[in-house]
């Protein structure tokens, strides 16, 4: 790796721990506190916002990678104009909450400017399989990155959870495209890890500031993104990414699914999740963050490092994490009930 990708890297992580620094500081003076409710994971008020030290690292990252030709254009607009929305809109909400449409809105206007940016693939590479999608890729991208940028969101409930994720994902995706010829990419991947690891200072458990919907919409979009640069430029599959973020993508859409099954209204919050129930048994937020952590490095970066070597394998590989994902899911909700 360059030494100059290097430097940047650590730059991002200094930037992004001070800026949570400060934010924190600011929240603390100016009351921007996260106070506990009948959803709530914390006990005690806590200050937001600090994501938005991470979309600012990420985002100067995108700059510098485009600067040096790392990064085309096409790739660094999607990230640069559709984050920037979705951290604003994030923040905006962290300050004073906001309806929930004008906070979709958002999402959708940024899910649209990156397919245009980018494009969308008119076929998905599944190993030995292509999966055409035809006229559907344009909906199905835009769907995928509304889902994704939203999911992560719905997962960022408990100290130090949304970060970890961040930084498993990205270091193993950045490396994976770099080995794969893609070293803008595997930048900007990289990034997102190291602004993760500068923010997830402040807030391993316990937490002394909360993420908020700057960073955790921002996070969920930006992997979104380069999933779909990846899969455009047939750099790396997308469902690559699908089994990296499998934690996180799994359990957000079997508990929406079985929500709707019930007949439950999905856009309410409620903290039903798998990784809320753990808490609610009055595991604490570290060990629970810890096995996650543990998933990621244990299962999941093996299961994508056999897809490396033998693609062909990738649709089974799909197939065997959402079949355990499921039975995880399952034997936690069944453990587990709501209280």
């Amino acid at each position: 790796m360059p030494l100059k990708i290097f430097g940047l890297l650590t730059g991002v992580f200094a930037v992004s721990l001070l800026l949570t620094g400060l934010i924190r500081r600011y929240a603390l003076d100016y009351a921007l506190l996260d106070h506990p409710n009948a959803r709530s994971s914390h006990t005690h008020p806590t200050p937001t916002g600090g994501g938005a030290a991470i979309a600012l690292g990420f985002f100067l990252a995108i700059g510098a990678l485009h600067y040096w030709g790392l990064l085309n254009g096409d790739v660094s607009w999607a990230l640069l104009g559709g984050g920037v929305l979705v951290a604003f809109i994030g923040a905006w909400d962290d300050i004073t909450p906001i309806v929930a449409k004008w906070r979709l809105l958002a999402h959708l206007l940024a899910a649209l400017w990156a397919v245009y940016c980018i494009g969308a693939p008119a076929s998905l590479n599944v190993g030995s399989y292509t999966l055409e999608l035809g006229w559907t890729a344009y909906p199905l991208w835009v769907l995928a990155v509304i889902w994704l940028t939203n999911l992560y969101n719905f997962m960022d409930g408990i100290d130090g959870l949304a970060g970890a994720q961040a930084i498993t994902a990205g270091l193993a995706g950045g490396i994976l495209l770099w080995w794969l010829n893609a070293p803008g990419l595997a930048g900007a991947s990289l990034a997102l890890a190291a602004a993760s690891g500068g923010f997830l200072i402040w807030n391993w458990p316990r937490a002394r500031i909360f993420m908020g919907d700057a960073g955790s919409g921002m996070l969920g979009f930006s992997f979104a993104v380069l999933a779909l640069a990846g899969e455009r430029g047939h750099a790396m599959p997308a469902a690559v990414w699908m089994i990296l973020l499998a934690l996180f993508i799994l359990d957000a859409s079997y508990t929406l699914l079985a929500r709707l099954l019930r007949g439950e209204a999905w856009y309410h919050a409620h903290r039903s999740h798998a990784y809320q129930r753990l808490v609610q048994a009055d595991i604490p937020h570290r060990r629970v963050t810890l096995w996650a952590l543990l998933i990621n490095v244990v299962v999941l970066w093996p299961a994508t490092g056999i897809i490396w070597v033998y693609p062909g394998l990738l649709p089974w590989m799909l197939a065997v994490v959402a079949i355990a994902g499921w039975l995880l899911w399952w034997g936690v909700r069944s453990k587990f009930s709501n209280p």
